[in-house]
């Protein structure tokens, strides 16, 4: 599951926002023949483009022009996420439950900044937009070797969700900023500026996604281990692998619904949790000495 934030995708989050839906609704000119993607929330699933438009574009009060009005969530299951929900649900049942747990990570979203009176996603402004492929974009590599062409269709399942969500809460009196991960001065000043911790964010979709749809996630399809293994430190790696050697492998079954997957050992959990700035230990290393003979290492020997 990958689950990402930005400012924008195209159009710049300062203004309107009416060039990023209209971006989003690419795939509603391009396949004229199929049935449109409505834009949804967590009441409806049928919200016309204009909608969006109007209601964000209006809650910006006490927003200057150099702030951001809003936000852009990319919700991306991957292939094999996908292709367990078609099994389950089909093609048109598991759009509607992309829809369902779009609306439960924006629950999540709303609980991650820890402020009074946002509980739930309904505390916020956001629509949903569901999107069935992907594209070529001149950044791809297989486009600037010109195996590809910008603008066509990337291969497999692509299907995902991009969600706007404004910068003021519902009531249009709260600022919330995900991209705000200062921890401030104190817990006080924390409360009342609204840290976000993104990393925790995207491990809450990813442990949601596995709870509501029984999907058994091997470690190192996890959000935490992929983390620890970018951003980690070596002896935070080296006790990953050594912890997990003697574990049995989970591995995503396409065609069988396997047993329920025993959760992370806490020991495991609390390296792959534990924070990478630590350094990996250092090794002195004995320097070679010059004698009048042959040099000869001291204190190693073979």
């Amino acid at each position: 599951m990958f689950i990402n934030i930005t400012n924008s995708e195209t159009a710049d989050n300062k203004g309107s926002s009416s060039g990023l839906v209209h971006y989003l609704d690419k795939e509603n000119r391009m396949n004229t023949d199929n049935v449109p993607e409505m834009w949804f929330n967590q009441e409806r699933r049928t919200i016309p483009s204009y909608e969006p438009i109007q209601a964000i574009d209006n809650n910006i009060a006490k927003l200057s022009k150099t702030d951001a009005k809003f936000f852009l969530i990319n919700i991306s299951p991957s292939q094999k996420e996908i292709a367990w929900l078609k099994e389950q649900y089909g093609g048109d049942g598991t759009k509607q439950q992309l829809k369902i747990y779009a609306a439960k990570v924006m629950d999540e979203y709303a609980r991650n900044f820890k402020r009074p009176g946002i509980d739930s996603c309904k505390d916020l402004l956001w629509y949903g937009k569901l999107e069935n492929y992907r594209y070529y974009s001149h950044k791809d590599k297989e486009v600037q070797q010109g195996l590809r062409k910008r603008g066509e269709r990337k291969p497999g399942e692509q299907m995902h969700i991009q969600v706007i969500v404004s910068r003021k809460d519902i009531t249009n009196k709260i600022k919330l900023s995900p991209m705000n991960n200062s921890k401030g001065r104190n817990s006080e000043h924390s409360r009342r500026m609204g840290q976000f911790d993104r990393s925790a964010f995207k491990q809450s979709g990813e442990q949601l996604f596995d709870e509501q749809f029984k999907f058994d996630r091997g470690l190192g399809d996890t959000f935490a281990y992929a983390n620890a293994k970018k951003k980690g430190s070596l002896e935070q790696r080296v006790a990953i692998q050594s912890q997990w050697r003697n574990k049995p492998s989970i591995t995503y079954k396409a065609q069988q619904q396997s047993q329920h997957v025993p959760p992370i050992a806490p020991a495991i959990l609390q390296t792959l949790t534990k924070p990478t700035q630590e350094a990996a230990p250092r090794i002195p290393v004995k320097k070679k000495k010059k004698r009048n003979g042959p040099e000869q290492e001291q204190g190693l020997s073979f």
